[in-house]
């Protein structure tokens, strides 16, 4: 039996670990899993952009949402397409909600423009969800109505939240 070791050329970052035969009827073959370490350059992206996000969480309400909602539609699309009938009643609730508030209290000029405002976004975001549970998020032209009202309602979001400090 030769007793030199035996080399192979393996490419960088690969480690290998070597592990000689079991002998006899009970060698039991056994698994090493050594895990693959990131390099330093990766670490210090994760760290300055888990930072930036921490720092800038309040900043980003309305994309997590609107992500949330994408993921939420999109599993219950397929898990129970008829629950798109649950959202829909959501969808006269900004309505009605602008009704009742100016019955109560009357608003001219800008602060009726702003609940105007506020109830259509509202009313586009649950019919948004409303369709997308029903016939999948990425259907047609969903997933380009979601990207606008994405952009728009971050780029509202980051005028109000500058001009009110």
């Amino acid at each position: 039996m030769p007793s030199r070791t035996r080399t192979r050329k393996t490419s960088s970052g690969v480690h290998t670990v070597r592990i000689p035969r079991g002998r006899g009827r009970r060698g039991q073959p056994f698994v090493v899993i050594v895990p693959e370490r990131p390099t330093l350059t990766l670490e210090a992206l994760g760290v300055a952009a888990c930072g930036y996000l921490w720092r800038a969480r309040t900043s980003l309400y309305p994309t997590v949402l609107a992500v949330l909602g994408f993921v939420l539609a999109a599993v219950l699309h397929v898990l129970a397409w008829w629950s798109c009938f649950l959202p829909g009643a959501g969808v006269v609730a900004p309505l009605a909600w602008l009704a009742v508030a100016q019955r109560s209290d009357p608003a001219a000029g800008a602060e009726l423009a702003l609940r105007a405002a506020l109830a259509s976004a509202l009313t586009l975001a649950a019919l948004w969800l409303t369709a997308a549970m029903a016939f999948g998020p990425t259907t047609g032209p969903l997933e380009l109505i979601w990207l606008l009202a994405l952009i728009g309602a971050q780029a509202i979001w980051l005028i109000i939240r500058r001009t009110s400090n």
